[in-house]
């Protein structure tokens, strides 16, 4: 028993072994450097490493907030092209649509149109970018419709909508 604790105690206080400097016969190299690159081993063997203390910060309600928003509004953006076929729809005259009808209008010509990709174009990468193109097409599209006619209220009229106020 006390052969291995004399045994543990050797180990733990000796030095951590550094591999040795192999020295090239072409060219020698100055002392200074050699004095140099020795300090610097034996720094790295000596400074104990220090803990790493993490600091968090607790996150306020608005952050929350910002976080449901940002996935409300990421959630329409995905559903762009149906929502936009759907706000098509409901401008025909008579016909009037609910909340629970639009949005799920709006969900199924959109996985429609993701299917339509998914098949014409070859990979799940590359579909996915042309599918966020026509997302991004038609929200410029809509904002362009809002902009040029001034009675239209697309985005007015497409929340209330999706709200069941329509």
């Amino acid at each position: 028993m006390s052969e291995e604790l004399n045994e543990k105690e050797t180990t733990a206080e000796a030095p951590a072994e550094v591999a040795p400097v192999v020295e090239t016969e072409t060219a020698p190299a100055p002392e200074a450097e050699i004095v140099s690159q020795e300090g610097a081993v034996e720094e790295a063997v000596a400074t104990p490493t220090q803990p790493q203390v993490i600091v968090q910060r607790e996150r306020g309600f608005s952050h929350y907030v910002g976080f449901a928003l940002l996935s409300v509004l990421c959630i329409c953006f995905y559903f762009m092209p149906g929502i936009a076929i759907t706000f098509a729809i409901s401008l025909i005259p008579g016909i009037s649509l609910g909340a629970v009808a639009a949005w799920t209008f709006s969900a199924i010509f959109s996985v429609i149109a993701w299917a339509i990709f998914k098949m014409k174009i070859k990979g799940f990468k590359k579909s996915f970018f042309f599918y966020i193109g026509l997302c991004v097409l038609i929200s410029i599209l809509l904002v362009v419709i809002e902009i040029l006619t001034e009675e239209t209220n697309v985005f007015a009229k497409i929340v209330s909508l999706l709200c069941g106020a329509a």
